[in-house]
């Protein structure tokens, strides 16, 4: 199977490295846009910008092009990985309009409105406007790239509406250290994908102030409700949100040290601005840049979603750390729902 991954940053390194390695014998690419970064991962046969650490496997490619030339390397694939922040995915995703391999991409969150009276789309939805015949989908799940590159036992979701790409991405990375489950559920893995980022924001606050172990759960578990309901309310099942992508993510991206969206709330609980936080990580945290198209979502269906609109709040320095907990713990008694 030929493989090539758009996109090397830390995830889209990780499964590189994974796929190359499968004993399948897959024929594995990993395409940076930087003619630079090329260079050096061709040379030091790591990737030291963004997963320092972990040599690349002889059998994987580092491709050498630049943008232009890409192109005629696509159709050649049995499967095209795309591995950009949410942020780049629009642009990938319009060079593919015509492409008949399967795609998948692997970024989480909306990305940001493309105009002031618009709303951030999700990736299902940026692929549905720009390239409907596209046979696409996402592959999502709680998983870290360096447990991933560690080979560490993960599992995940490959989620499509199309079978032949549920099939493509089980046959490229399934293996006895990744176990990778199928569903035609993408609207319910990517709601969960997109919101555990903003939810992660909450849970490092909460964790950096020291409320304790009851408010993590608490949160944790209120936060899935809001999951759940704006999911359903876009047309998912309740049932995804109780496994890998749901339950699952949350509660890694939640809990997890290696969280880029947690160590967000626990520097911002610290004291630091938010500029301090994000520029601090290195890397995208995207739950900063979907918290507040999941409140517009929400707002939009009529849904309350109080734990992410604290988050926005909190992001936009209209709420401190503190009075950030104190809106939601002041909030109105309630039925559990």
């Amino acid at each position: 199977m030929k493989i090539l991954v758009i996109g090397a940053g830390a995830f889209g390194t990780a499964l590189a490295i994974g796929a190359a390695k499968n004993a399948q014998g897959h024929h594995t690419s990993l395409w940076s846009r930087s003619p630079e970064h090329q260079d050096l991962l061709h040379t030091e046969r790591q990737n030291a910008r963004y997963l320092p650490g972990f040599a690349l496997p002889p059998s994987l490619e580092v491709l050498q092009c630049d943008a232009q030339t890409l192109p005629r390397h696509l159709a050649q694939q049995d499967l095209i990985i795309i591995a950009t922040p949410m942020a780049g995915l629009r642009a990938v995703l319009g060079g593919l309009t015509d492409l008949k391999v399967p795609v998948a991409w692997l970024c989480k969150g909306f990305e940001m409105a493309q105009s002031s009276s618009a709303t951030g789309l999700m990736g299902h939805e940026i692929q549905a406007q720009l390239a409907p015949h596209l046979q696409a989908g996402v592959l999502s799940g709680p998983s870290f790239a360096q447990e991933v590159a560690r080979g560490q036992p993960t599992a995940l979701v490959a989620a499509s509406q199309h079978e032949a790409v549920r099939q493509a991405l089980v046959a490229a990375f399934h293996s006895p250290v990744l176990r990778v489950y199928a569903s035609d559920d993408i609207v319910g893995v990517e709601v969960g994908g997109a919101v555990k980022n903003v939810l992660a924001v909450a849970t490092g606050l909460c964790d950096g102030l020291n409320l304790g172990l009851n408010a993590r759960a608490a949160l944790i578990t209120r936060g899935l409700a809001e999951m759940t309901r704006l999911g359903m309310a876009l047309g998912a099942r309740a049932e995804t949100f109780m496994g890998l992508s749901g339950l699952g993510d949350l509660v890694l991206t939640a809990t997890g040290d290696l969280s880029r969206n947690r160590r967000v709330g626990l520097a911002l609980a610290q004291g630091k601005s938010l500029a301090q936080a994000v520029e601090a990580l290195g890397h995208v945290a995207e739950g900063v840049y979907s918290a507040r198209t999941v409140v517009q979502r929400a707002q939009s269906l009529g849904l309350e979603m109080p734990i992410a609109k604290t988050v926005v709040d909190l992001l936009d320095g209209h709420l401190r750390p503190q009075q950030a907990v104190a809106a939601l713990m002041g909030r109105d008694p309630g039925q559990e729902l």
